[in-house]
């Protein structure tokens, strides 16, 4: 019995978690999509006029460290000032799981 309340506790703990990452893509299709695209490309109207980079680019993503990324999820970037700060929109663990999904945003860059 006391195997059984310990895994139904752990589990209940662990739900939060999982219900967070598997929100992300919907948080980034509401809040990030319009402007870095589906794929962090930025292949969108305003990642175009703005000149946003392509965050699937392996120089970008081996230049930009997690703390970088969430600094300007935070508070907006220095760059381009139509990044606005999301601290007061996002939880410090959306804008934590946000980091994570651009991590996952690779494409197979062909060596010079």
């Amino acid at each position: 019995m006391t195997t059984r309340w310990f895994l139904l506790s752990a589990l209940l703990l662990c739900a939060p978690a999982l219900t967070h990452a598997e929100d992300t893509p919907a948080l980034w299709e509401k809040s990030c999509k319009n402007c870095h695209g589906p794929d962090g490309r930025a292949q969108t109207r305003m990642g175009q006029k703005e000149s946003i980079p392509d965050m699937s680019r392996a120089t970008w993503q081996k230049a930009e460290s997690d703390a970088d990324i969430r600094a300007v999820i935070a508070n907006g970037s220095s760059h381009n000032p139509k990044m606005k700060a999301y601290k007061d929109r996002l939880t410090p663990e959306q804008m934590d799981a946000l980091v994570r999904y651009i991590r996952t945003f690779k494409t197979q860059e062909k060596a010079p």
